[in-house]
């Protein structure tokens, strides 16, 4: 599922949400008015529809997102964290990986001002150790010095290999031709 996600136009739809400040100043307003979601409580996956309406996500990855997502946050729960949900709030470790990236989004979307993100998808490659789960990656950014609270996340999904059907294809032809 991983690679209907690497793409440039999911990643450039989803990043007008949350980059610059002002762009997600105007997604938490969206966020706050909408009926489907408590802003104080929601999860990663369950804001980026509301933002975007799936239908109009390139290659049809919106009609995938809910599996993919919950996938995503079933790998990530099984995953200890032992990582603090940021340098100003470093008392704050919670206990897996999915949780961490439930924290730091609600970090972004709630704090005053909120924090903007710029988000990455990539997939695993196939000699890659844990290629078959997810992975993140969040990096804070801190304009004003650590001891404050930070200016942007940078986050990181890293999804499992799947082998495509060009590739698949590919070996196909090569087997059949000896």
């Amino acid at each position: 599922m991983g690679a209907i996600y690497d793409n440039e136009r999911f990643k450039q739809l989803m990043n007008r949400n949350y980059y610059p400040l002002e762009n997600m100043q105007k997604s938490v307003a969206i966020l706050k008015a909408s009926d489907q979601i408590d802003i104080r409580t929601m999860e990663w996956g369950q804001y980026q529809p509301i933002l975007s309406p799936w239908e109009k996500w390139p290659n049809g990855s919106g009609k995938a997102w809910f599996r993919a997502a919950g996938q995503a946050r079933i790998q990530l729960s099984a995953q200890p964290n032992a990582t603090p949900l940021s340098k100003d709030e470093h008392v704050v470790v919670p206990p897996n990986k999915c949780a961490l990236l439930d924290a730091s989004i609600r970090k972004c979307f709630n704090s005053e001002p909120p924090i903007p993100m710029w988000m990455d998808t990539k997939q695993h490659r196939q000699d890659d150790p844990g290629s078959d789960q997810h992975e993140i990656s969040l990096v804070w950014e801190y304009g004003n010095g650590e001891d404050q609270p930070p200016t942007l996340l940078r986050l990181t999904m890293l999804c499992p290999y799947v082998e495509s059907e060009k590739v698949r294809v590919g070996e196909r032809a090569a087997a059949a031709r000896g």
